[in-house]
């Protein structure tokens, strides 16, 4: 019988052929002890080496809450032999009653060569019924992108932060976007990692008589992790986009000028800090008043607070987001709709990344 979630093994291997019939032998084995759950199709892409057995360690964790049929598919387009292999298994954890295993099953491809151009057929005749199609796209795009492949996707999940050249990705990003008439829905794990830090700096503005400030934040500045530089600046294209602000100055380093709402000029310094965060740090200032909301010690907690310039300042704990692929995908599978937001703070700062 194939393994479970409590190993690593990619599980029973099996002819394409028979991918179904040993499914059904598998649910058939386990009747009793074993409960088939699934509320989605995930497919995960990788062309990493080794990334079949991550990527299914990954799945184990992931199924703990967000029951999925799984499709890993391990690619290695360079290969110079032609190639294709494929397994069975499943994901078990106990039931929250503590009787019963729910289980997500996983079928995993090793694709090497020519067989790679053979992922959309693979993806299509594996779906589970009409549940919706979530791909996982973890090495970068390239050229051509199939339009057969796109039209099937709901979401498309990626990070850009892993990403040598934003503008020219994101532009094919684009145009699988097109190809499905707009009907993916783009999802950042970059992104991701700056939702509890976009709630924490937000929050400070609940109340509506502390609006005025937006317009007065002249001066602000990020803390930035190593390799996290493109974190950054989707979070001032949050802000940008949030507040009516445009990019007024080139590419650099270490500051971002914008123009506010009031055509004044708005200063963010940038830095990059070895920390594992990827955001160590926000700071504003607005007319003798500091807003900040940095990372805690601890790593799963955020520290805010707001006070006059020079004062010691109280301050309090919110949620942080943790720079986990199994959270980060967690974080990202339990929201649901379009990312508007995400889409207008990209189209305000994709020169600068």
């Amino acid at each position: 019988m194939p393994a479970i979630a409590e190993t690593v093994s990619l599980g029973l291997p099996v002819a394409i052929d028979r991918i179904d019939r040993e499914l059904k032998k598998l649910w058939s084995e386990g009747e009793g002890a074993m409960t088939r759950a699934s509320l989605m199709n995930l497919a995960v892409y990788s062309e990493e080496s080794g990334s079949l057995t991550r990527n299914t360690r990954l799945l184990a964790r992931i199924t703990e809450n967000h029951a999925c049929r799984a499709i890993v598919i391990g690619a290695d387009p360079r290969a110079k032999n032609d190639r294709m292999e494929a397994w069975i298994s499943a994901h078990c954890h106990l039931s929250r009653a503590g009787t019963k295993r729910v289980c997500s099953e996983q079928i995993s491809f090793l694709l090497e060569g020519a067989m790679v151009k053979l992922l959309p057929s693979i993806v299509f005749s594996q779906l589970d019924s009409d549940l919706p199609l979530y791909l996982w796209w973890q090495s970068e795009f390239a050229e051509p992108m199939d339009p057969q492949l796109w039209s099937w996707i709901d979401r498309l999940i990626y990070d850009s932060q892993s990403w040598r050249d934003f503008n020219a990705q994101i532009r094919l990003v684009e145009m699988a976007q097109r190809e499905a008439k707009q009907r993916i829905v783009l999802c950042d794990l970059n992104w991701t990692r700056l939702v509890h830090f976009r709630l924490a700096f937000a929050q400070f503005f609940d109340h509506p008589g502390s609006h005025h400030h937006f317009r007065e934040i002249k001066n602000a500045s990020i803390i930035f992790g190593n390799g996290f530089r493109s974190t950054a600046i989707l979070f001032v294209g949050w802000l940008a986009a949030q507040l009516g602000w445009e990019i007024r100055s080139e590419k650099n380093a270490g500051r971002i000028e914008l123009e506010n709402s009031d055509g004044e000029t708005v200063r963010i310094q940038l830095q990059e800090k070895g920390d594992d965060a990827p955001i160590a740090s926000f700071t504003a200032q607005s007319h003798g008043i500091e807003f900040q909301v940095t990372q805690a010690e601890c790593g799963d907690l955020l520290e805010v607070c707001r006070s006059k310039l020079g004062e010691v300042p109280a301050r309090q704990v919110l949620p942080s987001s943790e720079n986990d692929p199994v959270k980060l995908m967690s974080e990202e599978l339990m929201r649901g709709g379009p990312h508007h937001v995400y889409l207008r703070a990209v189209e305000k700062v994709r020169e600068l990344l």
